[in-house]
């Protein structure tokens, strides 16, 4: 799903035109006062047609039309927005078909199988499926262990272990199993499935306003209401003024229909519902879940990060990263021994050994003809290699010193110094010996990812805490905290800690995030405001969390507070540039509306626009399509950059605020130009 899936053009087109119906905009008090207008302005031209009314019938027309186009652009925007998730939707329900399914009543593969439909089973129900079968709805692997092509959901083409017991158990419906065989214990009733989730949500059809969308409509609601009764005294005012003031005392209907129209914030209006649909759809894009618009914008309001260690941070396992030869003994024979002593130590810090020790001095060892390899175990906590009367070992300090004695002998007083050194510094020391001396150690290191401290950097520089939580000493954690960049740290956290931890910060009156992936994690993943859930992890963590990382990459926690960030970024500057382009047209509208009631306005024409007519066709002009050209930046979102609140607000306000102001004098203009030298009003 991380690629761009076609948007059906035709579809977004008649879905915009759909719009037009008065239903559409019912909860949408901007676009609604919007449509009213246009209806009541195609009435006057239809009256002005029949020769009645006092405004040229030409000029009433194009002012209805515009109207019209004004609500019809609020409509393509949003349906713009929601065709990219249409075109995401319709590629996930590729993913299904009608299936069918092996229901089996004991826990065991070879028990009888009934063939039923898919659409038959109900949770609790125990499924088999085999090697190229399709997983017929979400469960949990309760028996075997297989390889999964989860490509249908998440995009990604190479297949990933799914098996019984621990934290990737979890499966999803329309998955394919590759090898072997799972039993799956079905979780999701048809129709409930992940799949059907992903479906509603990204299409929109589930999608409720989020408390900041509602707050922002009321504001707009009250502002329109009061513009609205600010024109409509309009009528009563031209009336006893006009004529003393040397006027006409009458102004026309759909002139004061234009002018309000201009006046109510129509740009953030029609924009506003596409700013949210964007949003979501750019958490979509980076393979991100929202099981609501209101777990995106509190990602943009958070002000803690809960980081776990491993995998977050750090790349998931210890590496070797240095060897500390004892004293007569040169690097270059530790860093062979080493090598010699891992060639049968399948862990992941073996094999780093073995890298370490040909990247640094080219040693390419292979075991001699004849030699007996030692297995590491995590009992004997050492592995080695005994080739004639070569013996060597390689293990834990307590391991190995133990190994030397019945040897004959000792660990170095040098040798046990730099192991403690290296433990205080938050490492793991690996002794090295052969037959009974022992030739130093090496070094094994959390390794902190690429990057990861210039991101936690910009997370410092927008005012958000990040925060480490391992179940590391706290001496190993302090070192790897400081060498990560976080702002703080907590050790030896158990999934209760990270319960008490989350509770603390919100107490203080901050939004918390929190990345995780078990059935331990569901409780604090429940609790955190912004609580992501890795696919790859247990049902259970999945339904607690309000976020679903299909990628199951617990740094995407970083990416979806950016996005979060953006989507409240752009709804503000939107707004502002909004509210702040309906004042310049204050200054255009205003005194050509009123010019035959207050001759005096008449004169006050610092654009040089050629009549009060096209002063007020150029600016509904301007006022329409100021919604399309911003379709653009309300779908990409406006540019984020890591920064305090206050510098971001200051630099938006001279951006969209001054912006806005100044934008639609030149567009104005044009258009009054192009009005004149058509002869259209």
């Amino acid at each position: 799903m991380t690629a761009r899936h076609h948007v059906d053009r035709a579809r977004v087109l008649r879905e915009s035109l759909r719009r037009l119906s008065p239903l559409a905009h019912l909860r949408n008090p901007v676009m609604a006062v919007t449509w009213l207008g246009a209806a009541f302005t195609s009435l006057l031209w239809l009256a002005a047609l029949a020769g009645q009314g006092g405004e040229p019938p030409a000029f009433v027309g194009q002012i209805a039309l515009w109207l019209w186009f004004t609500v019809w652009f609020a409509g393509l925007a949003e349906a713009v927005a929601e065709g990219r998730g249409r075109a995401h939707a319709e590629h996930l329900r590729a993913a299904r078909s009608t299936l069918t399914a092996e229901r089996i009543g004991e826990l065991r593969a070879d028990a009888p199988a009934e063939t039923v439909d898919a659409g038959a089973l109900a949770p609790g129900d125990l499924v088999l499926v085999r090697a190229g079968g399709v997983i017929p709805a979400d469960g949990e692997a309760v028996a075997g262990l297989a390889s999964v092509d989860e490509s249908a959901v998440t995009g990604e083409s190479a297949p990933v272990i799914r098996g019984a017991g621990g934290d990737r158990s979890a499966v999803t419906g329309g998955t394919r199993v590759l090898s072997d065989h799972l039993i799956i214990r079905v979780t999701a009733a048809p129709g409930e499935g992940f799949i059907d989730r992903m479906i509603a949500l990204v299409e929109g059809a589930s999608r409720q306003k989020t408390p900041n969308e509602v707050a922002l409509t009321i504001l707009l609601a009250a502002m329109t209401l009061v513009l609205l009764l600010a024109v409509v005294t309009i009528l009563p005012f031209a009336a006893c003024v006009g004529g003393r003031m040397g006027g006409t005392g009458t102004v026309g209907l759909a002139t004061l229909v234009a002018l309000l129209v201009c006046l109510i914030p129509t740009t953030i209006g029609g924009l506003l519902p596409a700013i949210g649909i964007a949003g979501i759809d750019r958490l979509h894009r980076a393979n991100v879940i929202a099981r609501s618009g209101r777990a995106v914008e509190a990602a943009g309001d958070v002000g803690v990060l809960l980081l776990d260690k491993t995998g977050t941070i750090t790349l998931g396992n210890r590496q070797a990263a240095a060897f500390i030869p004892a004293p007569g003994v040169g690097e270059r024979e530790l860093a062979e021994a080493a090598q010699l002593a891992s060639l049968a130590d399948d862990t992941p810090e073996g094999r780093s050994i073995v890298v370490l020790a040909k990247e640094r001095f080219d040693l390419r060892c292979e075991a001699p003809a004849g030699a007996v390899v030692v297995p590491f175990t995590a009992t004997a906590r050492m592995s080695g290699l005994d080739a004639g009367a070569r013996r060597l070992r390689k293990g834990a300090t307590v391991a190995v010193a133990a190994w030397l004695t019945d040897q004959g002998s000792g660990l170095p007083a040098a040798v046990i110094a730099a192991a403690e050194e290296a433990a205080r510094a938050g490492a793991t020391p690996l002794v090295v010996a052969e037959g009974g001396r022992a030739l130093g150690i090496v070094v094994l290191k959390d390794i902190i990812k690429g990057g990861i401290r210039e991101r936690f950097a910009e997370l410092r520089r927008m005012g958000i805490t990040t925060v480490m939580i391992t179940g590391d000493n706290p001496q190993t954690a302090a070192a790897i905290a400081a060498e990560a960049g976080v702002d703080d740290f907590r050790a030896q956290v158990t999934p209760e800690d990270k319960l008490r931890i989350i509770r603390e910060f919100q107490a203080g009156g901050r939004l918390v995030a929190m990345a995780g992936d078990g059935t331990n994690d569901a409780p604090a993943l429940a609790q955190a405001d912004v609580a992501v859930a890795m696919h790859a992890g247990t049902q259970a963590a999945k339904e607690a969390g309000n976020l679903v990382d299909l990628d199951s990459n617990p740094t995407k926690l970083i990416e979806i507070v950016r996005i979060g960030k953006q989507l409240l970024m752009t709804r503000g500057a939107l707004t502002t540039f909004s509210l702040t382009n309906d004042v310049a047209k204050y200054f255009v509208i205003i005194p050509a509306a009123l010019a035959g009631v207050l001759p005096a306005l008449g004169g006050f024409n610092p654009l040089g626009l050629q009549s009060p007519h096209s002063a007020i066709l150029a600016a509904v002009i301007v006022n329409a399509l100021l919604i399309p050209l911003l379709i653009p930046l309300a779908m990409r979102g406006v540019a984020w950059r890591p920064a305090p609140a206050g510098t971001v607000l200051a630099h938006n306000l001279l951006v969209y605020g001054v912006g806005g102001l100044i934008a639609p004098f030149p567009l104005i203009w044009g258009v009054d130009r192009f009005i004149a030298s058509c002869g259209l009003a």
